[in-house]
């Protein structure tokens, strides 16, 4: 069971990075061109961020009662883009009018935490 849930929580990082960079290719596209400015941008980024709190899920499901001290700054970053995703949607309203740059650029802050929780990961 571990070892499945090892491959899939390792595939499924693929799919955080690759996805939240999409997100927020598009966030930050549509805060320059008004016709990317749909309610898909909006589910994508939705579903996109619900598959990285999962990712997350899966890796605390991993190593739950176990001492890994080696995977203390994976865990780090894993559990960073969780905050992250929570900064980015707590200044939504704030930030009204600079939306798709603060989604953009969030999305691709998050990307960037992912790359480096599956750079300092197990190999």
């Amino acid at each position: 069971m571990l070892a499945s849930l090892a491959g899939i929580h390792r595939g499924w990082a693929w799919v955080v990075i690759l996805g939240n960079a999409a997100a927020g290719l598009w966030a930050l596209g549509a805060a320059r061109w008004a016709s990317l400015r749909t309610a898909a941008l909006w589910w994508f980024t939705g579903a996109i961020q619900v598959a990285t709190f999962v990712q997350v899920v899966m890796g605390v499901a991993m190593v739950a009662g176990k001492d890994v001290p080696d995977l203390h700054f994976h865990m780090l970053y894993g559990f960073s883009t969780l905050v992250a995703i929570g900064i980015i949607y707590s200044y939504r309203q704030q930030l009204r009018h600079r939306i798709y740059l603060l989604y953009g650029f969030g999305g691709l802050f998050i990307m960037g935490l992912g790359i480096r929780a599956l750079e300092v990961g197990p190999r």
